[in-house]
């Protein structure tokens, strides 16, 4: 186990009947890895607009991951309202974040879903502000120069300073913090990725520590450190303190 694992949760098989508390946020692990047979019976209870999303994937891997992604996100949501997960209808924020429409709305359930290679994850909870991000770890993608351009200079700093063995799995811990967070606040690229910071050193507890321009932003938010599996890593945003996280292993 690295060091930057030690402070992350574990997986647990879930209870025949998840109970989701107000304080609650549950976080659900999934492998996106279905035979071809099982991914067309999935079809049947994605919306047209969900369909269309799907053709515009370009390789078929990525197509499938898209749509078992989709029915697995309406199968876990379907579990906490107590509906059939083709009857959920979603709508869309200005920077693309979803969220539930119709009268699945009225019950306050918040959600961001993030995938990656294959696996992904799921953060539920009533009304606190959720992100959540999975990256798989990719040498190619984990070098200085991609560093310096989209992190602070504080961070880049950081990472340099670590152990050579340490810096892929760093820069990547940095990058899910980093999305977990934007993707909570909803606003996509209207933020750039070099206007706040947050922890990236492998053993220290995830934390926003600062934002461009706000003082008190960082104050009111928790980060907390995700282990998806090997080879990946993982990171939940929530606005707010005092809740309680549980982790979910999907099998069905």
């Amino acid at each position: 186990m690295s060091y930057s694992k030690l402070s992350a949760p574990s997986w647990r098989a879930p209870p025949e009947t998840v109970t989701l508390g107000k304080n609650e946020v549950h976080v659900w692990r999934a492998s996106l890895e279905l035979p071809s047979s099982q991914v067309q019976a999935l079809q049947h209870d994605l919306s047209e607009e969900e369909l269309e999303r799907a053709k515009r994937f370009h390789f078929q891997r990525h197509r499938t991951h898209f749509i078992v992604a989709r029915r697995l996100l309406r199968t876990i949501l379907g579990r906490y309202l107590k509906t059939q997960p083709s009857q959920l209808r979603f709508r869309y924020g200005p920077q693309g974040k979803p969220e539930l429409d119709g009268e699945a709305a009225q019950r306050a359930l918040r959600f961001n879903v993030s995938h990656s290679y294959g696996v992904a994850l799921y953060a539920v909870t009533h009304d606190w502000e959720i992100g959540v991000d999975v990256e798989r770890i990719r040498p190619d993608l984990a070098g200085e120069k991609i560093a310096e351009r989209f992190f602070s200079p504080r961070e880049a700093a950081m990472l340099r300073a670590l152990p050579a063995r340490m810096q892929q799995e760093a820069f990547f811990t940095c990058w899910t913090r980093k999305e977990a967070y934007l993707k909570a606040k909803g606003e996509g690229l209207t933020l750039r990725l070099d206007e706040f910071e947050v922890s990236v050193v492998p053993g220290e507890p995830a934390a926003l520590l600062s934002v461009k321009g706000d003082p008190q932003e960082a104050s009111q938010w928790s980060l907390k450190e995700l282990d998806p599996g090997p080879g990946y890593v993982g990171a939940l945003a929530v606005k707010g303190h005092g809740w309680h996280l549980r982790c979910w292993q999907w099998e069905e």
